[in-house]
């Protein structure tokens, strides 16, 4: 995939591509391993997608979270979520002024542009109901005023996939507004040794020292390249065959929507695009088929019994569609 030394750009992405190396050292000196979680969180940012972030405790989904954060110099806001937080709690509320005898918005932590929503199964279905148009249309309406937010606006969320007690499982119309689910799994023998090495000769915090590389206005103007990566026609059939297959699989009881296809055709453009390449191939779509469309599909009840995953499921679909020549 990274063979981009042989051919000659017709989009110039040197920018982008070195923006994006920086990004992956920063964080790369706190988080061992986890390249994968990275370059999707970096792929969703720049596709303008949502991110949910999936895995037990202590795998370092918030952390990874913060750094990325961190490294681009724009606003950021934490929300933790609890089984008694309120809509307003999250959107703001109208605050009464006296000397003015007017309602004034208080703007809540949805207002800014990286949303870290922290065990986003926890708050209940009000709550979560509270994020639909705030995540699908980038704007909050509040006592019949619509307020706009200002890009980029990307929501990061995490959730412990274990855990049951006092948690709300996300509906799928939610679930359906995340360009990724990002499963976050346990690190290798060598790599939670080399945790604990810097663990152990750190001093300060984990975020000191990690620096801003990319600004909101670095990020819009990426982003308006991004029309211009070539993806071949026999690509777009190959995405719709990809997504049709959810929806005729013996394993699934509900497929993937038009809104996957046209997630994937966008992060396939995004992934290209931090790998220095102005045009798709197969492999970056067989990379993103995953994280687009496990989270949209539903198993049937005899497959879950069975022990299935979704992810199983959808790289058996992957491996049995043709890849175009």
């Amino acid at each position: 995939m990274e063979n981009q030394d042989t051919f000659e750009n017709r989009v110039d992405l040197t920018k982008l591509k070195a923006g994006v190396e920086q990004i992956r050292e920063e964080i790369g000196k706190v988080i061992v391993g986890q390249k994968k979680m990275v370059d999707l969180i970096l792929t969703a940012i720049l596709a303008d997608g949502h991110i949910l972030l999936e895995g037990v405790p202590g795998v370092a989904k918030t952390l990874a979270s913060k750094l990325v954060a961190k490294s681009i110099d724009v606003d950021f806001s934490r929300v933790q979520f609890t089984p008694d937080l309120m809509p307003s709690d999250v959107l703001g509320t109208s605050i009464f002024n006296v000397k003015t005898s007017e309602f004034e918005f208080r703007k809540g932590p949805i207002f800014s542009n990286i949303v870290l929503i922290d065990e986003i199964n926890r708050a209940p279905a009000k709550t979560q109901a509270a994020l639909f148009e705030v995540m699908e249309e980038r704007q909050v309406s509040v006592d019949g005023t619509t307020h706009k937010m200002e890009e980029p606006y990307i929501v990061l969320a995490t959730q412990n996939p274990i855990e049951q007690e006092g948690t709300y499982r996300l509906p799928e119309a939610q679930l359906d507004r995340f360009l990724f689910k990002i499963e976050i799994g346990y690190p290798s023998l060598d790599e939670e040794t080399e945790i604990l090495t810097r663990h152990a000769a750190r001093k300060g915090s984990q975020l000191e020292g990690v620096s801003k590389v990319l600004n909101a206005q670095d990020i819009r103007t990426y982003r308006s390249t991004l029309n211009e990566i070539v993806v071949d026609e026999k690509l777009l059939k190959y995405i719709a065959e990809i997504v049709t297959q959810t929806r005729h699989d013996h394993a699934i009881y509900l497929g993937a929507s038009p809104r996957a296809s046209l997630a994937l055709l966008n992060g396939a453009r995004a992934f290209a695009a931090i790998q220095g390449r102005d045009f798709v191939t197969p492999e970056d779509i067989k990379f993103l088929a995953s994280p687009v469309l496990t989270h949209r599909i539903i198993l049937t009840p005899e497959k879950e019994m069975e022990g299935v995953t979704a992810e199983e499921v959808i790289n058996q679909l992957v491996a049995k569609t043709e890849v175009p020549r």
